[in-house]
C-alpha cells in the first residue's frame, strides 16, 4: 500500500499553486515552508484554537479558477498534527474524486469532491469577508465594490452617523490596505469619533494585521477616554484590545493593557478573552502576564473560566515557559495560588 501524501504534496503533485491562512485566532498568512514542516510533525501549529488547527487553501492551476478548502485537523497534546486525521482527510477526498470521475463517465453531475468531509468547514461572514480581502490582494486583484464606500465614510466624507451603509467586506478591504490610498492616516483620524458598532467591526478586521503607531496612539488614546467614563464600554475595550493587538508599538500597546489591567472593574470575560485569544504574545512579558493572570483568578466567571483560559494559554506554543514562570512565583497572589491549586488539583501553601 502505497504512502498517503501530505495535503501540500497532494496539491503540488497536482500542479497546483496554494495559499495557506490560519483562519482560527486570526486570519493570517502561513509560510509554505512553515506549513509543510508542521504537516510533517516538525513543528507545532502556529495558532491552534481548542486543539485544532483551523485553515484555509488557496490553490489554483492553470485551468481554473482560484479554488478555497477550509478545514479544521485535531492536533495532539504537543499542538502537532494528528497524520491519521490527515490521511483520512486525504483518503476520503481520493474516494470522493474517483466517485466523480466515475459520474462524469456516465453523464451525471459532478459532485464537490468535499462533500460530506467532515474535515471541512464554514467560516462566520466576518472572517470569510477578512480572508476573500487578504485573498484578492495577494492574487493582485482589485478591492471589492465595497472598498470605496468605506474608504468615503472612514475619511470623514460621509458622517460618522452614516455607518449602517458601509459592508463589512468594505471595512476587511479597508484593513488590509492600511498603506494605499492614506487609509492608516484616516483610520487614526477617525478612531476618536466612530460610533460603537463600526468602532468594533474596523478592530475586528485589524486583528489580523501589524497596524501603525499612529492607529495604536488612537487606540489607546480611546481606551483612555472610555476608562474616564462613569461607566465605561466593555466592549469598546475588548474591540480595542483586538485592534491593537499585533501594533508595530510593543510599548503602546502594553501601555493599552496595562490601562485596562489596573482596573479590576472593567476585567469582565469578554476583556479577558480578547486579550488571551488575540493578544496572547503579550502575556509573554512578565508583568503583563502577572496582571493578566491576577485579573483572570479574581474574575467573576468562576474557576471553571479560570483554569479554560490559561489550560488554552499553555497550550500556545512559546507560552507554556513564561506563565509557568510566573504561576510558580512563590510571592504570587494568594486568590491565583487557590485558583492554580483548584486547576492543577494541588494544595497551595
Amino acid at each position: 500500500m502505497s504512502k498517503m501524501p501530505t495535503i501540500t504534496e497532494f496539491l503540488e503533485n497536482n500542479s497546483t499553486k496554494m495559499r495557506l491562512f490560519d483562519m482560527g485566532r486570526r486570519v493570517t498568512k502561513i509560510s509554505h515552508e512553515q506549513f509543510l514542516k508542521f504537516e510533517h510533525c516538525k513543528v507545532s501549529y502556529p495558532f491552534p484554537l481548542q486543539q485544532k488547527a483551523w485553515f484555509g487553501v488557496l490553490f489554483q492551476d492553470q485551468k481554473r479558477e482560484p479554488f478555497i478548502w477550509f478545514l479544521h485537523l485535531p492536533l495532539d497534546e504537543l499542538g502537532q498534527i494528528m497524520p491519521a486525521a490527515r490521511d483520512d482527510f486525504l483518503h476520503r477526498l481520493l474516494e470522493r474524486m474517483n466517485n466523480n470521475l466515475q459520474a462524469e463517465k456516465e453523464g451525471r453531475q459532478l459532485e464537490s469532491a468535499l462533500k460530506d468531509n467532515p474535515y471541512c468547514f464554514k467560516p462566520k461572514d466576518d472572517r470569510l469577508a477578512i480572508f476573500h480581502a487578504k485573498a484578492s490582494l495577494a492574487f493582485k486583484q482589485q478591492s471589492s465594490k465595497f472598498y470605496t464606500h468605506a474608504h468615503q465614510y472612514f475619511s470623514g466624507d460621509l458622517g460618522w452617523d452614516q455607518w449602517s451603509f458601509v459592508g463589512y467586506q468594505g471595512i476587511a478591504d479597508i484593513a488590509v490596505r492600511l498603506n494605499k490610498d492614506n487609509n492608516s492616516q484616516h483610520l487614526s483620524q477617525a478612531i476618536p469619533q466612530l460610533p460603537a458598532a463600526p468602532f468594533e467591526a474596523l478592530c475586528h478586521c485589524l486583528e489580523n494585521e501589524e497596524i501603525t503607531l499612529e492607529i495604536t496612539q488612537a487606540l489607546l488614546d480611546r481606551v483612555k477616554q472610555v476608562l474616564s467614563e462613569k461607566t465605561p464600554t466593555p466592549a469598546i475595550i475588548s474591540s480595542a484590545i483586538r485592534g491593537v493587538s499585533q501594533s508595530c508599538s510593543a510599548n503602546l500597546r502594553r501601555e493599552l493593557l496595562h490601562n485596562i489591567l489596573n482596573r479590576p472593574d472593567i476585567c469582565t470575560p469578554d476583556v479577558l478573552i480578547a486579550i488571551s485569544g488575540r493578544a496572547w504574545e503579550s502575556l509573554k512579558e512578565a508583568e503583563t502576564g502577572q496582571l493578566y493572570l491576577n485579573r483572570l483568578a479574581e474574575s467573576s466567571a468562576g474557576q471553571p473560566f479560570f483554569s479554560q483560559c490559561l489550560a488554552d494559554l499553555l497550550y500556545l506554543p512559546g507560552m507554556r515557559e513564561p506563565l509557568l514562570k510566573i504561576i510558580r512565583n512563590p510571592v504570587r497572589s494568594e486568590r491565583l495560588s487557590q485558583a492554580v491549586g483548584e486547576m492543577f488539583g494541588t494544595k497551595e501553601n
